[in-house]
């Protein structure tokens, strides 16, 4: 009756850089007032899931997020403020150019939590979370993967899937029911309907009920609107679930079977490259049934 779905993805392959440009690298020692670690509640961003390179997966999306982030909201500012501190490392002996760089970076530090990209410990292994300001998660990643699907050119490497995250809550039920019931309102509240399924992951969680969840989540939407029905063959919207630890991260995005799931290394396939690979799973699954 209620939609439940998870994949698994496959790995694939691009550059990265600007690391510079959107922070830190991940791993290296916060900065006084860089804003905060760790994912936390309150936050929105991309969740980012990658084959075992995590450092490198930062300085792809670090990349990716940037390039599409000018074109939808114009150049960011303060891009350039590490690569002036990089620059004057070299020959500091007198005390004027010493407190300058110390200066220059108390700025920095004070910048950095305003930066629109900035990756934060997500909690679990191969997942990526890169929180966002002034940013709409769902329209960004939706702008991305459309014109990858589009233009089939393959812009990562190890980045898999790519989830926007618009809002947080604790992952506990009564939590999660009492905020779902505000966060779902501009989607799916009369006189707004549509059909829809819920695709559910928990990470570093064992006390969440996947069946409780997405039974519990789709009453809410029901409740919005009764025209709101579930379709989980190619529904207008997905609501998107993830769990890491005691944090639920949720979003409801569009085209989530046309995008693939919104893996970046599925979406960029050729309709050619598709059908060879589908008739060798059926093939496979064929010599698994004599």
């Amino acid at each position: 009756l209620y939609p439940a779905v998870s994949s698994s993805p496959t790995p694939g392959l691009g550059p990265h850089r600007a690391r510079a440009v959107a922070g830190p690298a991940p791993g290296s020692a916060p900065r006084g007032g860089g804003g905060p670690r760790q994912l936390e509640l309150g936050m929105q961003g991309i969740l980012i899931t990658c084959n075992m390179n995590e450092r490198k997966c930062v300085g792809e999306a670090y990349s990716l997020l940037n390039e599409y982030g000018d074109l939808l909201y114009g150049p960011e500012k303060f891009t350039d403020q590490d690569n002036r501190l990089s620059g004057s490392e070299e020959e500091e002996d007198d005390v004027e150019s010493a407190l300058k760089k110390e200066v220059d970076q108390i700025r920095t530090s004070t910048e950095q939590k305003l930066r629109r990209f900035q990756s934060v410990e997500s909690g679990a292994n191969n997942v990526v979370f890169i929180r966002t300001l002034g940013v709409e998660p769902e329209k960004l990643v939706h702008h991305i993967l459309k014109d990858l699907h589009t233009t089939k050119k393959k812009k990562t490497r190890v980045i898999l899937r790519m989830l926007p995250i618009s809002g947080t809550c604790k992952a506990f039920m009564e939590d999660m029911k009492r905020y779902s019931e505000t966060f779902f309102e501009p989607w799916f509240k009369a006189p707004n309907k549509g059909t829809f399924q819920i695709v559910y992951k928990a990470r570093n969680n064992s006390h969440m009920s996947r069946e409780e969840v997405i039974k519990e989540l789709a009453g809410i939407v029901g409740s919005l609107n009764p025209e709101n029905k579930v379709d989980l063959n190619n529904p207008q919207y997905t609501i998107v679930v993830e769990i890491i630890k005691n944090v639920c991260c949720l979003s409801v995005v569009k085209d989530y079977v046309l995008f693939r799931k919104y893996n970046l290394q599925e979406v960029v396939k050729s309709n050619k490259e598709e059908l060879v690979q589908q008739n060798l799973s059926s093939a496979s699954q064929g010599r698994r049934g004599h």
